[in-house]
């Protein structure tokens, strides 16, 4: 999970030095199609084409199409804001994923994680700095790309219960690919040979940063290893600070501890909850 979060990361802070040039849809294109040497090698071992059938085809369009406006919202995000805010503010995808889990899941959640959610969103709003003339509407872009990363991973968790997860990266990328390579003939930057091993860079980490995460989740419960994910906004600054010389200020390291605190609080609490219900199932 480390790795896997090092990775996707190291994949962020690339797309904000390709941002320097290239447009979004290109780049988003760029990330998926050299995504594909990953995604084909684990599908060769996990059987064949036989591991990427599906009869929920329509599902995955849809899952694909709202992970793509996601990703070019991070991908903007990290073009208009320092590397490290964005990841900040992106941190807030758990706290929407809770939210959304009741309408579109039928989940319950209790008043300790929809108070985890609000004390989150209040982190993300010092983040912001709304009302002050330190807010940058930038900033929405990245809040923005949380909410839909969110709904996308709500679609995922439908997915899974019939759907491999070699399917569900296939489709993805596939989709994705297809998508970001429409936007090729109306905005789009002939990159030269020195730039083309920075545009593989990105889509060849953030396949295998994809699969190593989903490695991490198949062998371990999701309460020990998913707060492992905000290393991310650590790797994020130390980034931020090396490649551009960004230092985060007091507000962004408030606002973000407290996103993290209640994301970690809320992964917890599920694994409680988790705990208890199968403790019911195994005695009644």
């Amino acid at each position: 999970m480390v790795l896997s979060v090092l990775l996707f990361t190291t994949m962020d802070m690339l797309v904000k030095l390709a941002a320097e040039r290239f447009p979004i849809g290109e780049i988003v294109f760029a990330r998926n199609f050299f995504a594909f040497l990953p995604v084909m090698i684990v599908i060769g071992r996990s059987g064949g084409f036989a591991a990427i059938r599906t009869r929920n085809l329509l599902a995955h369009v849809f899952r694909g199409g709202i992970g793509v406006l996601s990703m070019a919202c991070f991908f903007l995000s990290y073009a208009l804001l320092p590397l490290g805010e964005a990841v900040s503010l992106a941190s807030s995808g758990p706290l929407f994923m809770t939210a959304l889990s009741v309408p579109l899941l039928d989940e319950k959640v209790g008043p300790r994680r929809w108070s985890a959610v609000i004390v989150g969103f209040v982190g993300v709003l010092i983040m912001m700095r709304p009302g002050s003339g330190l807010f940058q509407p930038a900033a929405l872009v990245a809040v923005t790309a949380a909410f839909c990363y969110a709904l996308a991973m709500t679609q995922v968790r439908r997915l899974s219960r019939s759907e491999s997860s070699t399917a569900i990266v296939f489709y993805f990328t596939l989709f994705a690919a297809l998508a970001g390579a429409a936007s090729l003939p109306f905005d789009a930057v002939m990159p030269t040979w020195s730039e083309m091993p920075l545009l593989a860079a990105i889509g060849l980490i953030g396949g295998v940063a994809q699969f190593t995460m989903t490695a991490a989740f198949r062998r371990t419960a999701v309460a020990i290893i998913a707060p492992f994910d905000y290393l991310g906004l650590v790797f994020a600054m130390i980034y931020g600070f090396l490649v551009w010389g960004d230092l985060p200020d007091a507000w962004l390291v408030t606002g973000a501890a407290i996103v993290v605190a209640s994301g970690i609080y809320i992964v917890h609490r599920e694994a409680v909850l988790g705990r208890q219900r199968r403790a019911a199932l195994a005695q009644g």
